[in-house]
């Protein structure tokens, strides 16, 4: 079975409903372009609402059975998945490479940290344990135990089409949830594959479904009083209107929206590593990474040989095709390759020093490339701080002292994740301490945390209480109820104790 359908040299991209492909014609469709090429390579459908309709009523349904498995089942599907996963990582990569334009190191890392929750997820019989307390007042026991919510709803990014809904379902599913999973239209394909391999480990039709769409599909969900729970990840003005609409149609909400990530570096750090750090943290993925760093924080006087030190790497860094040995791929599209050009421009204007314009790299062909940028001397007020341009480049702030370093990160509106590089103990210490950011590092330029540990920003990189996998993932997908039962004695009308009399 093929997760797509071929005429000529077009994929025709379709929805995956109740465990198959949909075979009603869409009334709308998008493009799907390899950023590399510039080229068309396919076609996927939009979504109506009907189509959303669809799919909620294949997760409904199917929930009804899926929620009564065993946690043996559910454990033995999802090792499955993972070996399936595992076997196809190089496949997922490549189409993710062919449609998002991320190099195929990138997108093996991507499906290796997908996997990540994977395998976190498959220890479910263990995080669904509940509680006991016995004899809380006389004869009376209390326990708690935790059920699925029904069919959830994932609404992922472009830039990380299989390790972001990772985040989410795996652990959906072994909760006893049945998903709809709307991916960016940017790149469906990953999303499709890992449909098929789903189906392959034994997971029943309409446990996991695929539709794909834009704003009309989003609203859908959002909307929909068969969807429980809604999880979000984008940009910072489309989670907060996913968490808002989503609140107030009922649903529980985890939205995680955008990033202004800063490095901050002490004048007593290792600048080999850090100048390392930056380059790999701010250009790989082209920048389109949530966790990437966008702002480097030097703490003087070491701002000018840093500099010195990230200048001579990035010009050893091969912009080109994903597939064909590149150091760092196309942005997405060109609407998108232009808009972080306009950054730069932006940047210049308002006096930044543009030390490296990635603007100017050459590239055969019509892909969607931006070269690495580096400027020096930004400052808060500039457009270029203080906004997510989610592309390759960096911003130097100047400052003078720790303390005039973390105010800059702390009076920025984003949270998301922050690093800082320091041979310093204390100073490092301190800044874990007082920094107001979900995600730190600490000589680590990219600081994600592993799988069971959870995932998520602080002020406007996250809308809602709960962070993506996790024991928070576990809750975000359950629901808590608590029994308290009294049993009367046998000697008060309960059973027989004595053996069976024709034994």
């Amino acid at each position: 079975m093929s997760q797509i359908t071929n005429t000529g040299e077009i994929s025709q991209i379709t929805h995956w409903i109740n465990g198959e492909l949909d075979s009603q014609k869409p009334e709308r469709t998008s493009e799907v372009f390899n950023p590399a090429t510039g080229k068309v390579t396919g076609s996927v459908a939009l979504a109506s609402v009907a189509t959303v309709d669809r799919a909620v009523a294949a997760a409904t349904s199917a929930f009804s059975e899926w929620r009564h498995s065993s946690l043996t089942k559910r454990t033995q599907v999802l090792f499955a998945f993972r070996e399936l996963v595992l076997q196809n990582k190089e496949n997922i990569a490549a189409l993710i490479t062919a449609e998002h334009g991320k190099v195929l190191s990138d997108a093996a890392g991507e499906v290796t940290r997908g996997l990540e929750v994977v395998e976190f997820a498959c220890g479910i019989p263990h995080l669904l344990k509940g509680g006991f307390s016995e004899e809380v007042s006389t004869g009376v026991d209390v326990y708690s135990i935790r059920q699925p919510l029904g069919p959830v709803a994932i609404i992922s990014p472009f830039n990380f089409p299989a390790m972001v809904p990772m985040w989410f379902f795996p652990i959906a599913i072994a909760c006893g949830n049945s998903v709809v999973l709307k991916p960016s239209e940017k790149d469906p394909s990953a999303a499709m594959l890992i449909a098929e391999l789903w189906k392959r480990a034994g997971l029943p039709d309409g446990v996991f479904n695929v539709v794909h769409g834009d704003k009309e599909s989003v609203d859908a969900l959002l909307n929909h009083p068969g969807i429980k729970s809604i999880s979000f990840v984008g940009s910072t003005p489309i989670a907060k209107y996913v968490y808002e609409t989503g609140t107030k149609a009922g649903k529980r909400v985890q939205a995680l929206g955008g990033a202004k990530n800063h490095m901050v570096v002490l004048p007593d750090c290792d600048l080999e590593l850090a100048a390392d750090a930056a380059i790999n943290a701010g250009f790989g993925s082209a920048g389109e990474r949530c966790m990437a760093i966008s702002a480097i924080v030097a703490v003087e006087p070491i701002a000018d040989q840093l500099i010195s030190l990230i200048k001579s790497r990035m010009v050893k860094i091969k912009t080109g095709d994903g597939t064909q040995g590149a150091d760092m791929g196309p942005l997405v599209t060109k609407v998108h390759r232009d808009k972080v050009a306009s950054y730069i421009e932006a940047g210049e204007k308002a006096g930044a020093t543009l030390v490296e314009d990635g603007r100017k790299v050459k590239v055969d062909g019509e892909g969607f490339f931006l070269g690495p940028t580096l400027f020096d001397n930004v400052t808060p007020e500039m457009s270029i701080y203080k906004e997510e341009i989610f592309g390759p480049v960096l911003s130097v702030l100047r400052v003078k002292t720790y303390d005039e370093a973390l105010a800059l990160v702390n009076e920025h509106p984003y949270g998301n994740g922050t690093a800082i590089f320091t041979n310093d103990g204390g100073a490092a210490r301190r800044y874990q301490n007082e920094v107001e950011v979900g995600m730190v590092g600490i000589n680590v330029p990219i600081p994600v945390p592993m799988a069971y540990f959870s995932f998520g920003g602080w002020k406007n990189s996250l809308f809602g209480d709960s962070h993506a996998h996790g024991t928070d993932g576990v809750q975000f997908f359950t629901r808590g109820k608590v029994v308290t039962s009294r049993w009367l004695d046998p000697s008060h009308g309960g059973i027989n104790l004595g053996f069976p009399q024709n034994s």
